[in-house]
Formats: structure tokens, C-alpha cells, sequence
């Protein structure tokens, strides 16, 4: 039960991502600020996960990768919402930013994998999809 929950979470996480990396490269920016506060509330998803590993004695791994993504979320929130930086151009908010999100990803993948190789596969593929998008959210259009 609890490894769907978390295999949820971590699709959910993806589809959510990849949502985000394509509006921001089609979309207006209030709507990348809308598909941003939705990701954000994946927060109350991690606390349950985090008290459900514990309750129910899962590895503490489940623990510290839901402990990175709430980390990740948090940074996400701050940067994007309470300072409103620019921070992708400052590589020393960038680097604390992206190992987490490599690290939050890494976990999703290897925990799920342990579980079902099936499951870890197709998060391992919404990763790929996400990279994608990202980096085609990110270059320009030759015309």
C-alpha cells in the first residue's frame, strides 16, 4: 500500500514537472504560476508519505527521500514565490536547487525500482520525459 502511495506521489511529481517545463515554454506566465502553487501542494502528500513510512516501519530511506523532496518544494516555494529571484542565473542559488531536484528524483526512482521494476521503469522514463522538457523549455526557437 504504502510503496503505491509513494509511486503515485513520484508520477504525480513528474506529470507535474513536465506540465510545468512545457507552460513555461508555451504559456503565459500566470499560468506557470498556477501549475507552480499546485505543484507546491504536493507538500501535504509528502507529510502523510513521511508519517505513513514511519507508522508502518518502511526503510528509513522512504523517510529521507520524502525529507529531500518537502526540502525541494520549500526552496521551489521561496525562490519562486516569497523572494521572487531570477535564481537559474545565479549559480550559487542554482546549485543547492538542483541537487535537490536530482537528488528528489533519484529518490523516487530507486525506491519505487527496489519495489517494482516496472514501476521504477516508468518513473525512470516520466525522468527522461522531464529532462526533455526541460531543456526544451529552455532553448530558443530558430526562426
Amino acid at each position: 500500500m504504502f510503496e503505491t502511495f509513494y509511486f503515485l506521489l513520484g508520477v504525480v511529481n513528474s506529470l507535474l514537472l513536465i506540465s510545468i517545463f512545457l507552460l513555461v515554454r508555451y504559456a503565459k506566465a500566470a499560468q506557470v504560476a498556477v501549475a507552480g502553487k499546485v505543484y507546491l501542494a504536493l507538500a501535504i502528500p509528502a507529510v502523510i508519505g513521511i508519517v505513513l513510512a514511519q507508522q508502518q516501519q518502511k526503510p528509513t530511506q522512504y523517510t529521507i527521500f520524502l525529507r529531500i523532496f518537502l526540502a525541494f518544494l520549500m526552496l521551489e516555494g521561496i525562490y519562486d514565490f516569497v523572494l521572487k529571484v531570477s535564481f537559474r542565473e545565479n549559480w550559487k542559488l542554482l546549485t543547492p536547487y538542483l541537487m535537490l531536484y536530482w537528488s528528489m528524483n533519484y529518490g523516487f526512482i530507486v525506491m519505487t525500482w527496489k519495489h517494482s521494476k516496472l514501476q521504477g521503469g516508468i518513473l525512470l522514463d516520466l525522468f527522461i520525459i522531464q529532462i526533455i522538457a526541460n531543456i526544451r523549455s529552455h532553448t530558443k526557437e530558430k526562426k
